[in-house]
């Protein structure tokens, strides 16, 4: 998928006002992400993203790789999640919620299923439940 179409249905999906909103939303998210992942399951996800995208994320996961193993994400739940989220997006928590079920959802659509069943399963439930495939797992246990 390309920078341009991710940010148009980001945009769409989280009713922003802007592509400049969408933009700082998809950011966010994917800063906040690669910090939550294993470092090589981030940048299995950053290889699959547009040049643009995939640059905030690896930045992301090597700053944190001295505060954490390269083998397990550091650990925080959607509480935390959404206030990196909200503190990179310049928003609140509830705001950062919704656009991050919106990236999420355009990442899904981005990523191989096999690659979204890997993030699936290294996130706790809470954010979990954000990753579309997430919803249909819990809908289905």
């Amino acid at each position: 998928m390309r920078h341009d179409e991710m940010i148009g249905k980001v945009q769409a999906l989280a009713q922003l006002p802007d592509r400049g909103s969408a933009d700082r939303a998809i950011r966010a998210v994917l800063s906040t992400l690669a910090e939550r992942l294993p470092a090589g399951l981030a940048d299995h996800v950053a290889a699959q993203l547009p040049p643009e995208l995939a640059a905030p994320m690896r930045q992301a996961s090597e700053s944190s790789v001295s505060e954490r193993s390269r083998t397990s994400g550091e650990r925080f739940d959607l509480t935390a999640f959404a206030g990196r989220v909200a503190g990179r997006a310049g928003t609140d928590e509830d705001a950062a919620l919704s656009e991050t079920a919106a990236v999420m959802e355009v990442l899904d659509a981005a990523l191989t299923p096999e690659l979204t069943v890997k993030v699936a399963g290294v996130l706790p439930s809470d954010i979990r439940e954000l990753l579309p495939v997430g919803r249909a797992t819990e809908g289905s246990g």
